[in-house]
This record gives structure tokens, C-alpha cells and sequence, in this order.
């Protein structure tokens, strides 16, 4: 199976696990999405992940989905910065999610990273995606 946007099938795969309750979902890995989710980890909407490798099979993550009160703590996470359309940022330009309750994730030249770190390290970059 040929995925165009990485990205963006692990947003779906998490959106749709979150919807129908899921605890775990798996998605195949790259360094891309572990650095992705070492930032929803840190910033608490993840409860972890973890390397699945099966022999003869692509390595895969299995991701926790975290819930608090049965709602899932990922409410809304979408995709900014598409292959046919890349959004860049000034960290001047940055402006917080839901007032400040949701986080932007970007690439940044120093790597992946929320906007709140971005914000710190005084660099702007690759808005991945929003999370609220």
C-alpha cells in the first residue's frame, strides 16, 4: 500500500481509534511520527507508544491513546502543512490554539517540536499539525 502522506494517515488512524474508543492503534513507524509523538507524549496527549517489530514485517508503533472521564484527551488534531500545500511559520506569526489549551507542532531546524518549545528556542518552521 503506497501512503502519499505519512502524516497524515497516523493523524487519521488516531482520530479514528479515538472515535470509537479505542486504547491502542497501530501505525507504521518512521522517524517523522516518533518525533510527532514524542511531542503529544511530553505535552500529555499520548500516554506513551512503543516499537512492534514482527519478523518480516515494516516496524510499527502501538500508540496508548490517553482518556480522561471517557472523552478522549485528543479532542480535535489536525493537519496543517499538506505535500501539495507546506505552511510555514515566524514564531511571531504563531498565535496559540483555543486560547492557549491546544498546542501547534512544528519542524523546526532544530527538530520537532510544540509551539511553546518553538517559542523558547526563538524558531519558526513547518506547522506539522494542531492539537486541541
Amino acid at each position: 500500500m503506497m501512503i502519499n502522506d505519512p502524516l497524515s494517515d497516523m493523524i487519521a488512524r488516531i482520530k479514528n481509534a479515538a472515535t470509537r474508543k479505542r486504547s491502542k492503534v497501530l501505525t507504521p513507524a518512521s522517524r517523522l511520527r516518533q518525533r510527532v509523538l514524542d511531542v503529544l507524549q511530553d505535552e500529555g496527549y499520548i500516554r506513551g507508544y512503543s516499537l512492534v517489530q514482527n519478523p518480516g514485517e515494516f516496524p510499527q508503533f502501538e500508540i496508548e491513546l490517553k482518556y480522561f472521564d471517557g472523552q478522549p484527551v485528543i479532542a480535535e488534531i489536525a493537519r496543517v502543512s499538506k505535500p501539495g500545500r507546506r505552511v510555514y511559520s515566524a514564531i511571531t506569526d504563531l498565535k496559540p490554539i483555543k486560547n492557549g489549551l491546544g498546542i501547534s507542532i512544528l519542524s523546526t531546524s532544530k527538530g520537532v517540536m510544540s509551539d511553546a518549545n518553538a517559542r523558547d528556542a526563538n524558531v519558526g518552521g513547518e506547522v506539522l499539525c494542531r492539537v486541541y
